[in-house]
């Protein structure tokens, strides 16, 4: 009898509801004032639903977003540029905010249209997010895990270090190094 039971709670814990478990932890970093979350693999579910609604909007640099490949159907919007010099004390590069990035966003998607933004890792997506908030977007999310994706962090493992967890370009989704100009930032925009 109580394999009957346990049998049948088994199947019916698994076959109702949405197939969804906890929503996954988002890191601090990642977080946005907007709350809501897609990983790449939902985001291109909601844009093939619906392409003319929704909207992918990737807001790493041109460099990027032309050298490393795009998502295929994403609109390139940078919310920082390259200042093409280099901090000795982080030892990265100077980025500058893109002033017109919200103007830019307003040629390209509706206040109700569901905007998907991405960048490599999530951690410029969220940033970016909160600035269409505050200018009264609705239904933004953020691609928490980006178009590269997570590092690895298996000292054991050959890709140790390197952007192979999970992100647009390791999910199988479709993405490109075809341009295409309608899609992509040019300064000629302003």
């Amino acid at each position: 009898m109580k394999m009957i039971i346990l049998a049948a709670t088994i199947l019916c814990c698994t076959t109702a509801g949405p197939s969804r478990a906890e929503p996954p932890q988002i890191p601090e970093a990642k977080r946005t004032t907007a709350g809501l979350y897609v990983t790449a693999k939902e985001a291109y579910a909601k844009w093939k639903a619906d392409p003319q609604h929704v909207k992918i909007i990737d807001v790493r640099t041109p460099e990027e977003y032309v050298f490393v490949g795009h998502p295929a159907m994403a609109f390139n919007v940078p919310l920082e540029f390259l200042a093409y010099e280099f901090n000795a004390e982080t030892k990265k590069p100077v980025m500058k905010p893109n002033p017109d990035f919200v103007a830019q966003m307003k040629r390209i998607v509706q206040p109700t249209d569901t905007i998907l933004v991405t960048c490599r890792s999530g951690q410029r997506s969220g940033p970016a997010v909160n600035l269409l908030t505050e200018a009264n977007f609705k239904n933004v999310y953020t691609v928490f895990d980006g178009v590269e994706g997570d590092k690895v962090d298996d000292p054991e493992n050959v890709f140790h270090g390197k952007r192979m967890k999970n992100g647009w370009k390791n999910s199988g989704l479709p993405w490109t190094y075809k341009l295409d100009p309608r899609l992509m930032y040019l300064p000629s925009d302003k």
